[in-house]
């Protein structure tokens, strides 16, 4: 199967614009970025794509053996890049896929005209001895990993609203339960594991290409430390810290992280 079909590959916007790479997170899809597309698509190609065995994508190309690591996925995001052949990309990757696109650019950062880091973690756990707060002790991330291997809807629905935030606005939790919901759970288990599991301090300070690391003012998932961590680890990086509240800004504040993605792709090319 082509690339293409096997991804979901969408292509859109200016034709002659700079392009600009959406890649979602665990759980999620590439509608995710639909509020965010529009702004986009005046001054830059969008690309969007679903991960293997998300969305629409060809959940027949899924395989443990592929997909229980993080580099399954980052062969994938460069196989698109080739295929498409337009050239130096900007990569938008939402959590995970943030290190995604850091594995990625390190690897062939040609390819790459620059990196945003939405919402990044390269490590979910705790690591006292090490001065690092992920947000999460190895415990939590084991009961975590526990409930949702004993109750996959029950932990959506309990554990979306929580990675959405937003409280108050309980339709944007609505929407992300509904998005796990839809995922095959056996799938869902794996790319838990290498969501929550992986550790990718160390890969941080082999990206070479302009990076903007975007973290939101008050997230559940990722603590407001490993921004800065991030930022000090990749060097030449910039930081910004979006308005925008919980684990998805590009549904709960869309405009203001479309904003921040043109900006820096403009000044990236």
């Amino acid at each position: 199967m082509d690339v293409r079909s096997r991804n979901h590959v969408r292509v859109t916007g200016r034709p002659d614009g700079p392009v600009v790479v959406l890649a979602h997170g665990f759980g999620c899809d590439q509608n995710m970025w639909r509020l965010v597309m529009p702004v986009l698509e005046r001054d830059f190609t969008v690309i969007v794509f679903d991960h293997v065995g998300s969305g629409r994508s060809d959940h027949s190309s899924w395989t443990p053996e592929r997909y229980s690591t993080l580099d399954g996925y980052v062969d994938d995001v460069l196989e698109i890049c080739r295929d498409l052949a337009l050239g130096p990309v900007l990569f938008v990757g939402h959590s995970v896929s943030a290190m995604m696109g850091v594995l990625a650019a390190a690897r062939e950062p040609d390819a790459f005209a620059g990196l945003v880091l939405l919402a990044p973690s390269p490590c979910f756990i705790d690591d006292p001895g090490a001065g690092y707060r992920g947000g999460f002790s190895a415990e939590d991330i084991d009961e975590l990993l526990e409930s949702l291997d004993a109750n996959y809807l029950g932990w959506s629905g309990a554990m979306a609203p929580v990675i959405m935030g937003n409280p108050e606005r309980p339709e944007l939790g609505e929407e992300l339960t509904n998005s796990f919901c839809r995922a095959d759970p056996e799938i869902a288990r794996v790319f838990a594991r290498v969501t929550f599991l992986s550790d990718n301090r160390a890969d941080l300070a082999k990206v070479t290409v302009p990076t903007l690391v975007a973290q939101c003012s008050s997230d559940a998932i990722a603590p407001p430390e490993v921004g800065p961590f991030v930022q000090a680890q990749i060097p030449g990086s910039r930081l910004v810290t979006l308005n925008a509240t919980g684990h998805c800004p590009q549904l709960a504040a869309p405009e203001e992280t479309a904003a921040a993605i043109a900006a820096f792709a403009g000044g990236a090319r």
